[in-house]
């Protein structure tokens, strides 16, 4: 059976704040049913506000976070006791002369933490099975690579 979840997102942007001040033309919010609002930016590079988050920004969020809790899933699914989880995602935007561009790479760097120093080659090759589950990643046409660093907890 398959399953089919729609995901619904509200954008709106105005050329003035609430009190009528002009704001920066590329700065909007977005709305999620029952979430708090996000203010987005273009990235500073494009003209937009950096102290918000701009969509390369998320992009990449979306991927190392569907990456980890697939993760999540499949270290459970073979009995692997995760202590700590952290990655360090960096993504490549190569931009054309006529302005349009696109994400060429995505590299994740997790850096596990594991209890049992039995897994570290389970828990390593897991991560290929994460990236087949990730909703995310199957949903981009760029290659995207895991560089991964697994330690285990120091039981002294």
């Amino acid at each position: 059976m398959m399953l089919k979840k729609q995901f619904k997102v509200n954008a709106k942007w105005s050329s003035k704040n609430a009190l009528g001040v002009s704001i920066n033309g590329k700065t909007h919010q977005v709305f999620i049913d029952g979430k708090p609002s996000l203010t987005i930016s273009a990235a500073k590079t494009f003209k937009g506000d950096e102290s918000q988050y701009n969509p390369e920004d998320l992009l990449l969020t979306a991927l190392s976070s569907c990456h980890m809790m697939s993760y999540f899933y499949v270290c459970a699914q073979n009995g692997i006791e995760l202590i700590d989880y952290k990655d360090n995602a960096i993504g490549t935007l190569e931009l054309k002369a006529d302005g349009s561009g696109a994400f060429t790479s995505v590299t994740l760097q997790p850096e596990i933490i594991i209890a049992n120093k039995d897994m570290v080659e389970i828990a390593v090759s897991l991560h290929d099975e994460a990236h087949k589950l990730c909703f995310i990643a199957n949903s981009c046409n760029f290659p995207m690579t895991h560089n991964v660093k697994v330690k285990v907890l120091n039981t002294n």
